[in-house]
């Protein structure tokens, strides 16, 4: 099982954005504030499915109860464009209540069905420690890691620009909700 470069590219977007909700600037843990936040922000962040689909994302985390993870494995093993539907997904899925509401909300959206199986892969990979099952962690060669290797550095050069954007596009959304910009 791979992840195909699509979710390679998002994974790290969305741990960060994450960890920027965790913590305040005096290192309290208010991620559950941070996430109600968003979460009531749902018909603005909406504008930016398409385009930052981590930075919306974070509104289902810890919404998913994944029941299948080799369902899971197939969706991340995807580009963008030949994602499996909603439906699909959804069916090695158990969503929690308040989930199950923005679920509702997001697919009335026209890209709602393609952004909730991003969500659910970003979310699947956060939970998950190791990224590959363990039948092939133990069984792949140095042949597949190079590869992998190879992916990952071809996507670092493009993925740090494309990281920088959205934290300057995020930040200034910060500032137009009337937050302090971070520096």
């Amino acid at each position: 099982m791979k992840i195909s470069p699509f979710f390679q590219h998002l994974r790290s977007a969305y741990q960060a954005e994450i960890d920027d909700l965790t913590f305040d600037s005096e290192g309290r843990d208010v991620l559950r504030q941070r996430l109600a936040e968003r979460r009531k922000e749902l018909g603005f962040l909406i504008q930016m499915m398409e385009l930052s689909p981590e930075m919306v994302s974070v509104v289902l985390h810890q919404g998913f109860r994944f029941k299948s993870n080799a369902a899971m494995d197939h969706v991340i093993s995807h580009e963008s464009e030949d994602l499996p539907t909603w439906d699909a997904v959804s069916e090695s899925i158990q969503l929690t209540p308040w989930a199950q509401i923005l679920v509702d909300k997001l697919l009335d959206e026209p890209k709602g069905d393609w952004f909730l199986s991003v969500a659910a892969g970003l979310e699947y990979m956060y939970g998950k420690a190791d990224h590959k099952p363990a039948a092939q962690a133990a069984s792949d060669e140095g042949d597949d890691e190079h590869e992998e290797d190879e992916a990952r550095n071809a996507f670092d050069d493009e993925e740090e620009e494309e990281a920088k954007a959205r934290e300057e596009a995020g930040a200034d959304w910060m500032v137009e909700q009337g937050f302090d910009r971070k520096d």
